[in-house]
Order: structure tokens, then sequence, then C-alpha cells
């Protein structure tokens, strides 16, 4: 059986987008990130050095290629204090050249979407995330099966027609 790619090996290879629909409301609880925001502790948006990441850098170099890096994230209201993390570090997915859409999960009803997070590369290759329960990372599978790639692009389009910009979305 083959390697499951990275994401950050699609990344660096991607020519055009690369889409990212995130359905969950909690990920990763035991994140340092989170447990820091938790804690009190935020990050100051002027003072980059403090929060740049290879990661962060990644998404520029890949934007600054050309290519589309857009983030749906469906969310249920009120949202979770995990979803007021997301919402509040997002400046830096913005910083990074990414652009972020959010849309509340009551207005998904009329909506086909899959049941896991993925991320779409260059329309052709998707990367499907498993999580647990409780939000803890399980694995990946990829997929370039056109029905499946086909529908999960068509449910990010979808989403992201109806979501709001991060910079206009405000949490309840």
């Amino acid at each position: 059986m083959a390697a499951v790619p990275s994401l950050e090996d699609l990344l660096r290879t991607c020519t055009r987008s690369a889409l990212h629909l995130e359905l969950r409301d909690g990920y990763m609880r035991d994140d340092p990130l989170f447990l820091r925001w938790l804690g009190g502790q935020r990050d100051d948006p002027a003072d980059r050095p403090s929060w740049w990441s290879p990661w962060l850098q990644l998404v520029e170099e890949t934007t600054s290629r050309g290519v589309e890096v857009r983030r749906a994230r469906v969310v249920s209201e009120p949202v979770s204090e995990y979803i007021r993390f997301e919402h509040e570090i997002t400046f830096r997915n913005l910083a990074s050249g990414e652009q972020v859409r959010w849309l509340p999960r009551r207005q998904t009803t009329g909506l086909a979407l899959p049941g896991n997070d993925f991320w779409l590369i260059d329309g052709q290759f998707l990367l499907v995330h498993h999580f647990s329960g409780d939000g803890d990372f399980v694995d990946d599978e990829v997929t370039i099966d056109p029905q499946t790639v086909k529908l999960c692009a068509s449910a990010f389009e979808a989403v992201w027609e109806l979501a709001v910009p991060h910079e206009d979305f405000r949490l309840r």
C-alpha cells in the first residue's frame, strides 16, 4: 500500500487551488496553542515573529505562487470555546494569504455535505481527515475517485457561496 502524501507535500506541488472544508466544532483539544489560549494568553497580530510558524510559511509560499488557498468552516451556534479560539487566531491564516469564511451549521440543511473534513488539491486530489469523537486526529485517506472528488468540490463551493468572510463574521 502506497504511503499517503502529506498535506505539506501536496501544497508544495499544487498549482491552482487548495480548498479546505472544516466541519467539526473542536479539534485536538490538547493542542498547546489551544491550552495556552484557554489560559488567557493571546497573540499580538503586530508581533509576527512570535506566532509565525513553518505551516504559515508554507501557506504563504503556496499563495505567493498564485495558488488560491481557501478554508471554509461550518460551525454550530452558539460556538464552542474551540471555535472562539480558531476565530481569534484566524488572523494568522489571513496573514499567510489564505482566504477564510464561516458558515453557521443551521444554514447547511439544504446542502449535501461529506461526513469528514478534507483538503481538495487542484480539483483532483482529495485528502480526507479522520478524527475521533473527541476531535483527536486519527488518520488521513486519499482518493482521486471522480464521484467523491466532485461531491466534495460541490460541497465546498456550496458552503463557500453561503459563508461569511472572516472579517465580517461575528461569533454567537
